[in-house]
């Protein structure tokens, strides 16, 4: 992700060590010194990787009705016989594992979320392109639900979905306005490069938004970072991948609680505050320093120093002078959202 990217490695242990070694090894959920498929079928065996800030699924597991029906009931092989294959499962209560991989099936994103637009995008999630993936997710609840229930469930993480994106799009407005006006503390020409060695406003993702005003030419992209950026922009930033990830997981798994006091919505509505308050200040301090005659030039520390020397985008800009990232890997292939289509972004 680009906030790992943007980063000396150190920095980013975690993201590392799950993203480039586990994801990719069977002794990840198998464990090594065990290989022992009773013990891969545990829900504790996701929990190393999929939980924090960003990924919330354990904690809306483990908190919701699901998860307390395993932590209470995991002991008792009557209830859970981990010597059965998934295909031969008859848990009193789904596992990640049961789920997520459906009859022992290891490709796991058959199951799986698709984070941009049936979670943290403002889609139409009863559109054809996810029905048939709507319809797998309800055949998985239907083993011990009714299918009434199952698209009931569905329907309320989609208003959930749906409020928490009308929250986003507030914040991201009032964030926009405040770039596009000039009284932005800093404004994106006043920091480090960003990850790609541009000066371009963070949240500019993809071809949604052009013209000068956010740092670039036509159809420049911005790169989504959450480090040396305004206050307001974090918050942005952590108001759709962190808040809107607890509603957005707190609904699919049963936990109310997740969605909505554990910093799910509540929270949501706390940064769509405290962003506004932010903006407000700016503008006003930004109307005295015009009335009495104030030109105000941006801090240095928000271009160089010991931490942030050692971003990509200053390294780029240092020793690839005139280059992008882009231009350095002309192929990127996930990477690529600088010239991507709208509609494939």
């Amino acid at each position: 992700c680009a906030w790992s990217i943007e980063r000396p490695p150190g920095d980013t242990a975690g993201c590392t060590f799950c993203h480039t070694s586990s994801e990719e090894r069977c002794s990840t959920c198998h464990q090594r010194h065990q290989f022992d498929p009773k013990v891969a079928r545990h829900a504790e065996q996701c929990k190393t990787c999929h939980w924090g800030k960003d990924h919330r699924d354990w904690e809306a597991y483990d908190i919701g009705l699901h998860g307390v029906v395993y932590q209470v009931n995991k002991w008792d092989p009557k209830q859970f016989d981990w010597a059965k294959k998934l295909a031969d499962a008859d848990y009193v209560g789904p596992t990640c594992q049961y789920c997520h991989m459906r009859g022992g099936h290891h490709n796991v994103q058959r199951f799986g979320t698709v984070y941009t637009s049936m979670g943290m995008s403002m889609a139409d999630r009863g559109a054809p392109i996810w029905k048939e993936k709507r319809d797998r997710w309800a055949s998985v609840c239907d083993d011990c639900h009714s299918p009434r229930f199952a698209r009931e469930n569905l329907q309320a993480l989609d208003e959930s979905v749906k409020d928490a994106g009308l929250k986003y799009r507030e914040t991201f407005k009032v964030a926009e306005d405040l770039i596009k006006d000039g009284v932005a503390d800093p404004m994106p020409k006043d920091l480090c490069p960003d990850w790609s060695g541009q000066h371009i406003w963070s949240l500019k993702i993809g071809a949604y938004h052009d013209g000068p005003e956010y740092g670039g030419k036509t159809g420049e992209s911005g790169e989504f970072r959450m480090s040396n950026c305004t206050d307001v922009e974090r918050l942005c930033f952590e108001s759709v991948g962190y808040f809107q990830t607890y509603i957005y997981k707190g609904m699919a798994h049963g936990s109310w609680n997740d969605a909505t006091y554990s910093d799910g919505s509540f929270g949501m509505d706390r940064w769509l505050v405290n962003v506004k308050q932010d903006a407000s200040q700016a503008r006003r301090l930004a109307a005295l320093e015009k009335k009495v005659g104030v030109t105000w030039v941006p801090e240095s520390f928000w271009k160089t120093g010991e931490w942030l020397d050692q971003l990509t985008g200053p390294y780029i800009v240092k020793n690839h002078p005139g280059k992008t990232i882009f231009d350095l890997c002309p192929d990127p292939g996930w990477l690529d959202t600088h010239h991507a289509p709208a509609e494939e972004v």
